[in-house]
């Protein structure tokens, strides 16, 4: 489909969002966080990645089965604006948005981190000035370009991890003895330091905050559906490999990592799988190590900026945004929003070059707060449509999420209390006050400057089961009272 005007060229392959969606569960939060949950919770990390993983899952069920029956451009906020109202809309599309922008200051963060390790003597902000402006370009030719970097950014991630499990299997079977470390390999390590649940239930519940961080940006699968050739087809098979890809790349891989290092030899002050690829004794491991992890964060970064982007295209065509935001280039692509990206990101040079050692851990906790509201405003909009396909006696959905209602609330009750434990534990606290104040200010804005304008719920052209429908953002119904 050509693109013309503000509609987005359909350019991503069902090969493309496959490997989107599995990137998208290897990033900073696994190679770079899991140090911090593994000490918070010790072997035990392993129950929160389960349990997590399982509540995220629902999310993206739901995500997949408002993807299927609407393939639309900027999701997450056109659903919300039409199932909860345009206020929820407003605030869902905008919290995204913020929840990208953190993640990416963070993943850039990570990046310059990682860079360091080569180049001692140069300053962070140096590294992150160079990527912002290398990925914009990237996110500036056509959608194509970016799904075929991302698939190779992908499979290299993907590769690196396969690869270290098979040797961490290998090490364990044959009973190798870690250089370095007080225990020799063995599934014992997992209950031999302290039990598998060393630091109790606090411990368990403090990595949540960790755990969810990880898990962010998973929902950048449903943001393609608006560009994904085939989303009846594309969407449910990226949707139905969440649950393998959180059993391989975190329980799994994690496992392993605690079962060669006991636990409470991971100290954080270096990341956890540099000492799975020197335990190998592959030459060059570090080296290794830190190309593949520099990849991820690449790939990271990249879909920080297109899952915002595209957030920001949907909400401009509801009026919930400028309409400089809906302006499509020559090669489809929404330009304006990436250079928005690209401005914010320039905030995290600013931020390394002030507060280089507590930036990752400030922007990790927000990004958090961000993440889990936006999935609960998800599963809310999926709630209210089941309601009215309900209701009116429509066609059933194409893709209908398992266990309803059960599953749908079970998840809901897990991210409200996630919200809350921010607020439990000190160093995540200051999460809470931002996000709170983020909310407070959204409101506001809407009112001041939105409303009368774009506050008009957006109406869904229902054609489902067909994978042509559509949200059309030109159709309006009558204005709902506030």
């Amino acid at each position: 489909m050509k693109s013309h005007g503000s509609v987005l060229t359909r350019g991503l392959t069902a090969r493309h969002i496959r490997f989107m969606a599995l990137g998208s569960a290897i990033g900073t939060g696994l190679f770079y966080g899991s140090s911090s949950a593994i000490q918070k919770a010790g072997p035990a990390v392993l129950l929160a990645y389960i349990i997590a993983g399982a509540a995220v899952f629902m999310v993206m069920r739901a995500l997949g089965e408002l993807a299927v029956r609407h393939p639309v451009s900027g999701s997450f906020g056109q659903y919300a604006s039409r199932y909860l109202g345009p206020l929820a809309g407003f605030i869902t599309g905008w919290t995204y948005v913020f929840e990208m922008a953190i993640v990416a200051i963070a993943d850039v963060t990570a990046f310059s981190i990682y860079m360091g390790f080569w180049f001692h003597d140069v300053p962070r902000w140096i590294w992150i000035l160079a990527i912002i402006f290398f990925l914009a370009a990237i996110n500036l030719l056509s959608v194509k370009v970016f799904g075929e970097l991302e698939f190779w950014f992908s499979l290299i991630k993907v590769s690196a991890i396969i690869a270290m499990i098979a040797g961490g299997v290998a090490i364990i079977v044959f009973g190798f003895h870690m250089e370095g470390a007080q225990a020799a390999a063995g599934l014992g390590n997992l209950v031999n330091n302290g039990g598998f649940m060393p630091n109790g239930w606090v411990g368990l519940l403090a990595a949540f905050a960790v755990v969810m961080f990880a898990f962010g940006g998973i929902e950048t699968i449903g943001v393609t559906a608006g560009e994904a050739k085939d989303p009846s087809k594309s969407i449910p098979a990226a949707v139905n490999t969440v649950p393998v890809r959180i059993l391989l790349f975190y329980v799994l891989t994690l496992g392993v990592l605690m079962s060669l290092i006991p636990w409470n030899e991971i100290t954080g002050e270096t990341s956890p799988f540099v000492q799975i690829f020197d335990s190998l004794g592959i030459p060059l491991a570090a080296h290794i190590l830190n190309a593949v992890v520099i990849t991820a964060a690449l790939s990271a970064i990249n879909s920080d900026i297109f899952g915002a982007g595209r957030v920001l295209f949907g909400l401009s065509a509801q009026g919930h945004a400028p309409a400089v935001f809906g302006r499509i280039s020559k090669r489809g692509v929404p330009w304006m929003t990436v250079l928005l990206m690209t401005a914010v990101l320039l905030a995290g040079v600013v931020l390394n070059a002030t507060i280089p050692e507590d930036v990752f851990l400030l922007i990790a906790s927000i990004a958090t707060f961000a993440t889990v509201w936006v999935w609960i405003m998800i599963l809310a909009s999926h709630v209210a449509m089941k309601r009215e396909i309900a209701r009116n006696t429509l066609a059933p959905s194409a893709f209908p999420v398992p266990l309803w209602p059960l599953a749908s609330i079970l998840t809901a009750l897990f991210m409200a209390g996630v919200i809350v434990l921010l607020g439990v534990y000190a160093d995540t606290r200051v999460a809470l006050y931002v996000g709170a104040l983020w909310l407070v200010l959204l409101t506001l804005a809407f009112k001041l400057w939105v409303r009368g304008k774009g506050q008009e719920r957006a109406v869904l052209v229902d054609e489902s089961p067909s994978p042509s429908s559509t949200l059309n953002p030109s159709t309006t119904a009558a204005p709902t009272s506030r």
